[in-house]
């Protein structure tokens, strides 16, 4: 009845989050959120087939909500967005981000890899492509034994990159997905991470906050609680420190 690749939705989650399926063993489906970064698994016969994804115009409703919140003098100046690297362990989600990154004019360098592979390879990264803002994303849960999913994996990879870069002004770094350990990630050197609720987040969620800080002014802090409050669940989902955008701007235009 069911394949991979199918949307569904759990009877017993009330049908309130659409999942692929990305992998089915006798009569457990395994399953990825899409339009939350969360794994989960399910037996088939708690599913619903629901293969009407609208992903894509929800997130085109996103990018205008963004796009309308920038307030920027097009006519008689110009801007130098800060650089992201993005690195997440979803294609489905990582293509997203850079339709939405593309939306927003922001340069992005995306690279698609495992969770447990991030730590080995950020330096290599940080060092080739020297960007503003790091986003260290993918999938995590906060399990029934109370450890997680990744977060471990996150944060390593956070620490890596503070060994590139000490200053959070320099690097600003933006970890974590759904249900990740907010603290530890925070003390690890993160400037933004997910969740301080343990909730879900969104797909875009990470490159939301990513964009806001690349289109910020260098010379000015952002505007924090306005920041956050731009992601699906605000300060339940994401949370962070005060920092500077990393935005030039020039005149004339």
């Amino acid at each position: 009845m069911f394949k991979v690749g199918d949307f569904v939705t759990r009877k017993s989650d009330s049908n309130d989050i659409l999942f692929r399926i990305t992998s089915i063993n006798g009569d457990v489906a395994s399953l990825s959120g899409v339009d939350v970064r969360l794994y989960a698994s399910s037996n088939v016969n708690d599913l619903i087939l629901n293969n009407v994804d609208r992903s894509l115009d929800r997130d085109l409703d996103i990018t205008n909500k963004f796009s309308s919140s920038l307030n920027l003098d097009r006519d008689n100046y110009f801007y130098l967005p800060g650089v992201v690297v993005h690195i997440d362990s979803d294609s489905f989600y990582i293509k997203r981000s850079i339709k939405f990154y593309n939306n927003m004019d922001v340069k992005a360098y995306t690279f698609l890899m495992k969770e447990s592979e991030m730590a080995s390879q950020i330096t290599s990264i940080l060092n080739k492509y020297k960007p503003d803002i790091l986003v260290i994303t993918g999938h995590d849960a906060l399990l029934k034994d109370k450890t997680y999913e990744n977060s471990g994996n996150f944060i390593d990879t956070v620490l890596k990159a503070r060994e590139y870069e000490k200053s959070q002004e320099k690097l600003i770094i933006i970890a974590g997905a759904c249900q990740s350990d907010y603290e530890s990630l925070i003390r690890a050197g993160a400037n933004f991470a997910s969740s301080p609720k343990r909730t879900n987040i969104h797909a875009l969620d990470p490159a939301i906050i990513a964009s806001s800080i690349s289109l910020s002014p260098k010379n000015k802090e952002i505007d924090l609680m306005n920041v956050l409050k731009k992601t699906k669940y605000g300060t339940d989902g994401v949370g962070g420190i005060i920092t500077n955008g990393t935005m030039y701007v020039g005149f004339p235009r």
